[in-house]
């Protein structure tokens, strides 16, 4: 019992650790956006580093993928990697780091819709209002980022909209990989895949990067990204998901608005244009993912979300 619950308090860590990064990474990723490099180089930059590490950790193991299961592997890859990393960092390099946070808090609600339409989760009540309340939270940020000066903007808020419901397509979709496969095996394909579709998109922003002009905290940006937002992260979010379960890994989600805000507080140290019609809008968001998120007596909601 000592070690299983030692397991636990890691675990818990872990998906800490991970929400932690993912809040950090608003911040870190925005101040490389465009001055430094694209959105879309940046997103090649990550995916190539991805495939990098992922990788030669499959190859210690060399698990085979049945074809059967190429095309939804090929589905994974788009909505998970290529389309979900492409409209972050678009959406991000044009809202603000606190907006992109709460909209991506959205997720959860976006993964329950799928869920009822894709699998046939049955909806009630309580979920339902909670999709209504957490859709209304995040359309009132879209819709304010234009009449507050603080770096958002409608486009970028509909990016990030955009960008959280490919990574819900993702979910829902590989739920049967995850049930056959390792998480590595799962990610490195998927990153491959992914690869393939940012290439086109990226390769000239990649190209016009100045790297042998790049300051050092710059690259140390760039490696953070590459590294602990994307290996790392992942890497401690599936092993997570072996000793709790996927209701327990999503809640922590939630931690992700609130450590961007301290993030880019200790960043800017200033005034980071909230107003109670922001904070309106947040608390739309939160209660309608408490709804969702409430477990069912026969089998609880799983979502978690990433970047």
């Amino acid at each position: 019992m000592p070690s299983l619950l030692d397991r636990r308090s890691l675990a818990l860590a872990a998906l800490f650790t991970v929400n932690l990064l993912y809040g950090i990474n608003y911040v870190v990723a925005k101040g490389l956006m465009p001055g430094v490099i694209g959105p879309s180089g940046f997103i090649l930059l990550r995916v190539a580093g991805a495939n990098m590490l992922f990788w030669p950790v499959w190859l210690i193991k060399r698990e085979r993928v049945a074809w059967s299961d190429a095309g939804r592997l090929v589905i994974c890859g788009i909505s998970g990697v290529a389309v979900n990393q492409l409209m972050f960092f678009h959406g991000l390099m044009r809202t603000s780091p606190v907006h992109a946070s709460i909209i991506m808090v959205a997720t959860p609600i976006l993964v329950l819709v799928l869920s009822g339409v894709l699998i046939g989760e049955r909806i009630t009540p309580n979920k339902a209002l909670g999709v209504g309340l957490g859709a209304a939270g995040a359309l009132m940020l879209i819709l304010l980022g234009t009449a507050h000066n603080d770096g958002a903007s409608m486009l970028g808020d509909f990016f990030i909209l955009i960008n959280a419901s490919s990574y819900a397509v993702f979910l829902v979709m590989v739920k049967p990989l995850m049930s056959k496969y390792s998480a590595v095996t799962v990610m490195a394909w998927c990153f491959l895949v992914g690869s393939v579709i940012v290439v086109p998109f990226g390769l000239h922003e990649f190209a016009q990067v100045d790297w042998q002009g790049l300051a050092a905290p710059d690259v140390w940006s760039l490696a953070f990204v590459v590294v602990m937002v994307t290996f790392v992260a992942y890497l401690l979010n599936t092993w997570a998901l072996r000793v709790v379960q996927p209701s327990v890994a999503g809640t922590f989600i939630y931690l992700q608005p609130v450590l961007a805000l301290l993030a880019s507080w200790f960043t800017v140290r200033g005034d980071l244009g909230l107003g109670w019609p922001q904070l309106g809008a947040a608390v739309c968001i939160f209660a309608g993912v408490w709804l969702v998120g409430r477990r069912d007596r026969k089998r609880p909601s799983s979502q978690v979300g990433a970047q």
